[in-house]
């Protein structure tokens, strides 16, 4: 019997974003099926307004999953704003979370702002929005930001991408607004939790989860050297981690 894993992206990134990480993960998890979802707002479901909360955004999830016929309790995979999105559904439905590997994330109250988005990304972000810079531009802008390997087949897909499922200007402001005001529980989730991170994250301070772990008290792995789109610089490897950590005797 497989194992569905729902797999949840992060600001304005649609399920196609995952690429080949989506095989790499079946392929070392065994039993694993990795289940994709949008968010209102982004890829499929781009025409679409996005929710303005967190909170908004579990329940939009858990209405796709119902729809798909998918029953709980789920096992998550998110990286990013979607790790906020995996922490408030484990808190709010215990019962509907088994496990969840929270992927470069950061939230209040944990970490500051300007570990949350490091400060060498607020002109550059600035210049994107206040230009209405085209799609090449925002890909290369975001590409740059979040990855630290070399890439050069992904800038044309994720520019198809754009161009086919644009995400709209109110639902990116929404978006932002959502993540900037989130706020998680301090007390620990139910679900079983890994923390994944990056050492080496230009986006995002690897001491936000390094916050997150210690005050919940769950295991925290860091990659070397990959940037904030940890499943792109080094998909295998978050692999394996979860696998490992499976290994070792966690289960749902």
């Amino acid at each position: 019997m497989m194992d569905d894993w729902i797999l949840l992206r992060g600001l304005v990134r649609e399920s196609r974003h995952w690429g080949g990480f989506v095989h790499e993960f079946e392929q070392v998890v065994p039993n694993a099926h990795a289940v994709l979802l949008d968010l209102p707002g982004n890829g499929a479901r781009c025409s679409e307004v996005s929710p303005a909360t967190v909170r908004e955004m579990v329940e939009a999830y858990r209405a796709q999953l119902c729809i798909m016929g998918k029953s709980a309790p789920y096992r998550i995979l998110a990286i990013s704003m979607g790790g906020m999105v995996a922490a408030e559904w484990s808190r709010r439905y215990p019962d509907e979370v088994a496990m969840q590997v929270l992927i470069n994330t950061s939230m209040r109250p944990f970490s500051s702002f300007y570990r949350r988005l490091r400060p060498a990304n607020y002109l550059p972000l600035l210049w994107l929005l206040a230009t209405r810079a085209q799609p090449v531009q925002w890909e290369t802008a975001i590409l740059r930001m979040t990855t630290n390997h070399p890439h050069e087949e992904v800038l044309s897909y994720w520019c198809a991408l754009r161009a086919q499922s644009p995400v709209a200007v109110k639902s990116l402001l929404r978006q932002l607004w959502a993540a900037a005001t989130y706020r998680a529980s301090t007390a620990p989730p139910a679900a079983a939790t890994l923390v994944l991170a990056s050492a080496q994250d230009r986006l995002v301070s690897v001491d936000c989860s390094r916050a997150l772990a210690s005050r919940w008290q769950v295991p925290l792995a860091i990659h070397p050297s990959a940037g904030h789109d940890l499943t792109l610089d080094g998909g295998l490897w978050v692999a394996q981690q979860v696998q490992g950590w499976l290994d070792n005797g966690v289960r749902s």
